[in-house]
């Protein structure tokens, strides 16, 4: 190969990577500015929340104190999770769980951009959270329970997590009234008083109309529950 042929091969390749590399550059820039942007949306998006969700009375029903460890099962983005990393504390803990990977990616961004340290993701499976034996303290389950396609089995693992005396918490979206469309993101608060009864939960308290009518015009109830000591 003569010298001018190997010049012209040398200069190819480094064009050739010198494209990938801008290549590569430019979907990275993308990526980070749509995962910004989304982070951002989802900030707005739970400030409007706030103002209909009660938060702070959810929150108030786990009975949770400096050291506690709880559970926001179903935790999605991290509504919830973020708002109950202060209240356990430094010694505390918040496991994070959630059965999709994209929405867990996302929050374990927003714990890292907050420096939440108490707070660990669990990536969870439909019939499995995965969560550990007879450490928590309390277990959230908000707008979430609907979705269970086993919930005695899921009911059966909470009660595995939860030391004697444990509290859960379930807030939920009461089906609408009889002649209007069903959704499918809705479920009564008396079958879910059922199921915890059947899983050996005692009732605290039940608040059939918890929220009385949120942004769509629906309305949630909220059952607080105590594992027997």
């Amino acid at each position: 190969m003569t010298t001018n042929n190997a010049n012209g091969l040398s200069y190819r390749l480094k064009l050739v990577l010198f494209v990938l590399f801008c290549g590569v550059v430019l979907f990275v820039s993308d990526t980070a500015y749509q995962a910004l942007n989304t982070l951002s949306r989802l900030n707005a998006v739970e400030a409007e929340r706030d103002h209909w969700q009660r938060p702070s009375d959810v929150i108030h029903e786990l009975d949770l104190k400096p050291g506690s460890e709880v559970v926001d099962l179903g935790c999605g983005s991290g509504y919830f999770t973020l708002k109950l990393s202060p209240d356990v504390g430094g010694k505390g803990k918040v496991l994070a769980e959630d059965i999709r990977r994209l929405p867990l990616v996302f929050l374990w961004a927003r714990v890292f951009q907050r420096s939440e340290h108490n707070v660990g993701v669990v990536h969870g499976e439909p019939s499995d959270p995965r969560l550990p034996a007879h450490s928590v303290n309390a277990v959230l389950i908000a707008n979430t329970y609907h979705e269970f396609t086993d919930a005695p089995g899921i009911l059966g693992h909470v009660v595995q997590t939860l030391v004697p005396g444990g509290r859960l918490v379930v807030v939920d979206r009461e089906p609408r009234p009889v002649g209007t469309p069903a959704e499918e993101h809705e479920i009564s608060a008396q079958q879910v008083e059922s199921d915890l009864t059947h899983a050996g939960f005692e009732i605290i308290d039940r608040q059939d109309h918890f929220i009385d009518k949120d942004p769509y015009g629906e309305s949630w109830w909220l059952i607080s529950a105590r594992l027997p000591e």
